[in-house]
This record gives C-alpha cells, structure tokens and sequence, in this order.
C-alpha cells in the first residue's frame, strides 16, 4: 500500500486501490448522522472513496456512481450509506426530488458527491473531502471539518491512518 500521510488532515494517494483504502479506514469512525462533502473534478476518485467506505462499513454490493439515479443506498453493513451525486443538479430547489432531507444528519452516513455547489442548503455540520488530481494516478485527499462532529471524526480517520501506515 502506497497511501502515506502528508500531513495532518492531508494524505497522498498512488492508485485507486489507495484511495479506496482510505474510505475503508473512514469508515470505523462514522456514526449515524455524519454528512461527507466529496469534491474533486470528474474522474479524481470519488466513487473509488466511496467503495472504500461502503466495504469498511461491510456492506460488499458494488458502488457505482449515482449520476442518473442522483441517490444509492448501501445498506449491507454496520449502518447505511447514502450516497448521493449531485452533479446534474443546477439549482438547489431541486434537492427536494433527491430524497437527502428525508435522511441527511438522521439515519446512516451520506456521502455527497458535487455536494460543495449546495453547502449553504445542506448543513453546517460535514466533513469535507477535496480529492485533487496531481498525476496520472496519484492524488491528494485532504479533510476539511466543519463543524465539532466534523473535527472529532477528521481526528480520528487521521490517527486511523496514522495507525496503518506505522503498522504495515
């Protein structure tokens, strides 16, 4: 594995199988509520992140991304995951037709791709994750809490990588 950690917060990743390894090491730390903001440009490994995640939560139904369906629920595992791709979306009135206010910060974990367009709409309490494309397969992933439940479970997916990476 190849997932090393840049700095607090900050993690480089060398391949999807990386990326997808850091979803499975977020995922002990969420709890039921938690709201995750996927940002990054078409193609950088928000799907991959999401299969991590959806795996370390036990559920092992494949990912894909919601694009035409706007919503995927992952319900095989400790606690569901819905996971929403907002990217088709052009105005924030057209929310209500996704089904996110009827579990978002209630049941399960969201995880929201394209969900920066509609921050201001959705919560104030997410962790942000920007993915940022620095080579052909390399990326940076970088948390970005907001909110104190968003910076307990920032530290402990930290100290969770931290602990891989001393440990393989």
């Amino acid at each position: 594995m190849a997932l090393e950690r840049e700095s607090a917060l900050a993690y480089a990743s060398a391949s999807q199988e990386d990326t997808e390894r850091l979803g499975e090491l977020v995922a002990p730390a969420l709890a039921d509520g938690d709201v995750l903001v996927l940002t990054g440009g078409l193609g950088v490994g928000k799907t991959h992140f999401t299969k991590g995640v959806a795996r370390g939560l036990g559920d092992d139904h494949p990912v894909t991304s919601p694009t035409f369906a706007l919503m995927a629920v992952h319900d095989g595992g400790r606690i569901p995951l819905f996971h929403f791709d907002l990217y088709r979306l052009e105005h924030a009135y057209e929310l209500e037709d996704t089904g996110i206010f009827d579990v978002l910060g209630y049941e399960g974990a969201c995880l929201l791709e394209w969900g920066e367009q509609f921050q201001d709409e959705l919560t104030d309490e997410f962790l942000g994750v920007v993915i940022e494309r620095m080579g052909e397969t390399t990326r940076r992933i970088t948390l970005e809490p907001h909110g104190s439940r968003a910076e307990a479970l920032a530290q402990a997916i930290d100290d969770a990588v931290s602990q891989n990476i001393e440990g393989k």
